[in-house]
């Protein structure tokens, strides 16, 4: 099976798997990514720890996975805001243990734990508020969420493909020497396409907001991408895991996700709601 195969029926079944919990109820799609978001900083910390750095990954992980579930229990409506506060005494169990692992580069250690949970779990619980961005009592509206995915997919799938046929000129070499911005400008149109689509029929939202929000998943998925490509570049990592046959890892498949969802809900809270 080629790797082009495995990446679409790959990419065919993670598709289907989030349509299927997003529309089923949103205690189906926190499940879901909090599932992910584990997966996810457990990927994130064993990179690391093959470039030599050695962040606090059980506490990690069990702060990510509080910090996903304290905003998913407000976005369903079974929690008030102040759940949030004890978040903050993880931060401080950090400080706390660190001092118990006597093992070298503690201030290291210690600012990798908590970029992981800032690279992986912050932009993975704030999914929980798309259905809801205006905390507007007992509401659910799947398209929103629906929709913030249906761009990031074309947008990506888009600009691999467009990329793939005619891409010639780089887009940003040092980092990520195949991405062009053929295929680039390309994911672009198709994104923007796609949100004035969107807009027909997901009303919950204005035209002139989806297309916004579709630009801002142009630039910040992309962005995602980069980043991502600049991470593993650094630790000398091909994938960052090898759980989605043709994709890598969670964080290869989910980095437009990451970089894109703060900006989209910011916009969305502050402007459109």
């Amino acid at each position: 099976m080629t790797n082009l195969t495995k990446r679409t029926f790959t990419g065919i079944g993670i598709v289907v798997l989030i349509i299927f919990s997003a529309v089923i109820s949103q205690y189906a799609f926190a499940s879901l990514f909090l599932v992910i978001t584990i997966m996810g900083l457990w990927e994130f910390y064993s990179l690391l720890e093959k470039a030599d750095i050695r962040p606090n990954k059980v506490l990690g992980i069990i702060a990510g996975t509080f910090l996903f579930v304290s905003n998913a229990l407000i976005g369903l409506g079974l929690a008030p805001m102040q759940i949030l506060l004890i978040n903050f005494l993880f931060i401080f169990f950090v400080f706390l243990l660190e001092l118990y692992r006597d093992i070298p580069n503690p201030f290291t250690n210690v600012a990798f734990t908590f970029f992981g949970l800032l690279y992986v779990a912050v932009p993975f619980a704030l999914l929980n508020y798309l259905p809801n961005p205006g905390f507007q009592g007992d509401m659910y509206q799947s398209n929103i969420l629906l929709g913030f995915f249906f761009l990031v997919w074309v947008n990506e799938s888009g600009a691999y493909l467009v990329g793939s046929a005619i891409g010639k000129h780089k887009l940003f070499e040092r980092v990520s020497p195949r991405k062009t911005w053929e295929g680039t400008s390309g994911g672009g149109i198709l994104c923007l396409i796609t949100s004035y689509v969107i807009s027909i029929y997901f009303v919950e939202l204005s035209m002139l907001n989806w297309l916004i929000v579709g630009g801002l998943v142009v630039i910040f998925s992309t962005y995602g991408d980069l980043f991502e490509s600049m991470f593993k570049r650094s630790i000398k990592a091909k994938d960052s895991g090898r759980i989605l046959p043709g994709h890598g890892g969670i964080l290869d498949r989910f980095d437009g996700v990451i970089m894109a969802v703060p900006f989209v809900f910011v916009y969305l809270f502050w402007v459109a709601w």
